[in-house]
């Protein structure tokens, strides 16, 4: 697509279904912001500790680290349209109560905690089923704009609901801002319950938690770009972390001012998130995902030094804006990546695989730099803190940011099932693949180069134990051996190849000469005492004449 045809930012709001969730998740955004600003005053209120206070972010973030994987495995297993609205559920309640508990005057540090991380629950479990939903809503090309947006939404809240809820704790206290997010919450529920949601079914029974989960990091673990994508996002919330873990105390502390100014200067980072959305599209047409981590990172960096050293409200407030563009920017450049990257099978355990390292980033710089400040310092502490930002780009030559394309997700074919003579159930297995190949033997190194390709997509679809030989008596036979753990998973395995996956897995195969085309074996491994059939136990393998297909398409 050329550039002068290429979809604009507003675009994914012409389409119902995302224009009416758009609308509700800002208001969303708006209450759980404003109930941050509450939770967040209430605790300097409570309490003059730095690192009770940055614990606050650290509880509402720390479960989207903990149960991400788990919530994205839900997410890719069951509808995410009822996913989704037993997520919010769960925060509306944990806010109603919070709300409950602070207007009877039950709430002390370690409570108003608790609520937070019930409210954080709900939001690990909301966030990749909401992710995962967004390419149901809107058209392929238009689905980089559509996560801009949800950006955009997000930071258009977070510039305007902390400024609200300073204004609300200023006014009426937390209680008032902890009742409004429970209100703010509202649309988005109303909006799940009337969204049609169409989907294709399985015709495979889904997976088991435990399963789907391992299938998610078997995924995740052998895909080098998104692995890439998530340990930088990790470092980046790491090092960066600490403005908004340590923001309260920088208003309290550092410009000697209330709830209002904190709220403002919430305000200004949002502002600049903003600015960072609105221009994510130019900046993936202009610059690398690498270039742009490290131009962030430096920008980051050198924001949170004139932060520390600021006593003046509007420099501060300035460094906070151009913070917030630099660090949305980078962290959209990194979700839209990984968003084009995953396929629709592993889609929410993906996203929530980096949702995870944003939160772990967050929530362990929330304590870390809290206790750092508590003990030296909140302006050591963000030196500290940019002093690790501007080195953080020489991580590139280790953990360098791919460039990722934008087509690797396009689902293939799928592939009729393998003939069957034995008799099969769901949990037979675990099941062996032996594909042999004739290569010649002047072909043989860049055959080799290509099934290191191979290998890795075969795994990160739910293979293990993968291996390549060569024969010592017969040097042109190859033989690639791999396993999956049962029947149906291996029905899962061979079906989830990309189209980019399924080319290359053709590409191997044209190295193979001969007449006869690659020979592929499945065989039922049986263990040492596995089988114990009795003499009289008929072999229900001689008796099954039926077969499922009468085509083999492909191992």
């Amino acid at each position: 697509m050329s550039q002068a045809n290429k979809p604009g930012t507003f675009a994914p709001l012409h389409h119902t279904v995302f224009r009416r969730m758009w609308f509700a998740s800002l208001f969303s955004n708006l209450g759980l912001f404003i109930m941050g600003v509450g939770a967040a005053w209430d605790m300097t209120q409570m309490t003059n500790s730095a690192t009770m206070v940055a614990l606050v972010q650290t509880a509402l973030m720390l479960p989207v680290a903990l149960f991400s994987v788990a919530s994205g495995a839900l997410a890719d297993m069951f509808d995410r349209r009822k996913v989704a609205i037993a997520a919010l559920s769960l925060s509306i309640a944990g806010a109603a109560a919070l709300t409950l508990a602070a207007h009877a005057g039950q709430i002390g540090p370690w409570q108003l905690l608790f609520w937070c991380f019930v409210v954080g629950s709900g939001t690990a479990l909301l966030w990749p089923a909401w992710g995962a939903s967004v390419n149901e809503q809107v058209p392929a090309e238009i689905l980089p704009a559509a996560v801009a947006l949800n950006g955009i939404s997000y930071n258009v809240a977070r510039s305007f609901g902390p400024a609200i809820g300073g204004v609300i704790v200023a006014a009426a206290g937390g209680v008032a801002a902890f009742a409004i997010a429970v209100i703010f919450y509202t649309p988005l529920l109303v909006v799940l319950n009337l969204w049609k949601r169409t989907s294709e079914p399985s015709r495979l029974p889904p997976e088991t938690l435990g399963r789907a989960m391992i299938s998610g990091y078997r995924y995740v673990s052998n895909a080098p770009p998104i692995r890439m994508v998530i340990v930088r996002t990790l470092i980046i919330g790491l090092t960066g972390g600490s403005v908004s873990a340590l923001l309260p105390l920088i208003a309290r502390d550092l410009l000697g001012g209330g709830a209002q100014l904190f709220g403002l200067l919430l305000g200004a980072f949002g502002i600049g998130s903003i600015v960072g959305a609105l221009n994510v599209g130019r900046i993936r047409a202009k610059y690398s995902g690498e270039v742009c981590a490290r131009l962030c990172s430096l920008g980051m960096g050198l924001s949170v030094v004139i932060i520390a050293l600021s006593r003046t409200s509007i420099v501060t407030a300035i460094a906070l804006l151009t913070f917030g563009a630099a660090w949305t920017a980078c962290m959209m450049v990194f979700n839209v990546s990984v968003q084009l990257s995953a396929p629709r099978w592993a889609a929410a355990r993906t996203l929530a695989s980096y949702q995870a390292a944003v939160a772990a980033g967050i929530a362990l710089a929330g304590w870390g730099w809290g206790a750092f400040a508590n003990t030296q310092g909140v302006s050591l502490a963000l030196l500290t803190s940019a002093a690790t930002l501007v080195a953080s780009p020489l991580l590139g030559r280790w953990f360098r940011v791919p460039v990722v394309g934008e087509n690797a997700s396009g689902a293939a074919d799928a592939l009729a099932d393998p003939e069957l003579l034995l008799a099969l159930t769901a949990r037979s297995g675990p099941i062996v693949l032996e594909i042999e190949y004739r290569i010649e033997p002047q072909k043989a190194r860049l055959f080799y180069a290509v099934m290191q390709q191979v290998r890795s997509t075969r795994l990160r679809n739910g293979a293990y134990g993968w291996s390549i030989a060569r024969d010592i008596a017969d040097p042109e036979l190859w033989t690639e051996r791999y396993h999956c753990p049962t029947w149906h998973d291996y029905l899962r395995q061979r079906n989830r190849a990309t189209q980019t996956e399924r080319d290359l897995h053709m590409r191997a195969i044209e190295f193979h000469k001969g007449p006869e085309p690659v020979r592929i074996r499945r065989m039922l491994e049986r263990p040492i005492g596995s089988v114990r059939w009795k003499d009289t136990t008929p072999d229900p393998g001689s008796k099954v004449t039926e077969t499922l297909t009468s085509q083999i398409g492909g191992p």
